[in-house]
């Protein structure tokens, strides 16, 4: 069940946007497709080399993300709303501890929400929401904001490859 999250304090909260010049469709489908997620999906230098996506409430989304150093670093989701092409709610999994050392990521909700700002652009919103202050704190000490852009940076230049055309 999705909490009220606009009773969730700020603190707790982090949002980033970009925008994009593509239609909303085309954007939804680059998080739909597994082929495509895996082409863009994090941060700069980094690949995912293993992609499993079944995009519907109550749905997993298994990813792993191959450093530039050749370490894995597995994500685990769950999908808790799914409103094509405008709305994805998921909250990753807590993963083991020797996945990322003695100081694994915490569990969060993410909310991504694409708007179609008309002409053929799209507002790409990711709204992270953290159980504790400190939670938020470490995660966006771990590079969160900027891995988030440099994904925003890869899906841009996907979607100039013709993806999805």
């Amino acid at each position: 069940m999705l909490p009220d999250l606009t009773a969730i304090p700020s603190d707790r909260r982090l949002e980033i946007e970009r925008e994009f010049d593509a239609p909303r469709d085309l954007v939804w489908m680059m998080f739909a497709d597994p082929y495509h997620l895996s082409q863009w999906w994090g941060p700069a230098g980094f690949t995912n080399p293993v992609v499993e996506l079944d995009l519907r409430p109550g749905g997993r989304w298994y990813h792993v993300m191959r450093g530039p150093d050749g370490k894995d670093f597995p994500a685990d989701s769950e999908f808790i709303e799914v409103s094509p092409p405008e709305r994805i709610v998921y909250r990753n999994r807590q993963l083991e501890a020797e996945a990322f050392g003695t100081n694994p990521p915490p569990s969060f909700l993410r909310v991504i929400t694409l708007t179609d700002l008309g002409n053929g652009r799209t507002r790409l919103t990711v709204d992270a929401y953290f159980d504790t202050a400190a939670g938020k704190d470490a995660v966006v000490r771990r590079g969160f904001r900027e891995g988030v852009l440099e994904s925003f940076d890869k899906l841009a230049a996907h979607l100039t490859t013709g993806a999805g055309k």
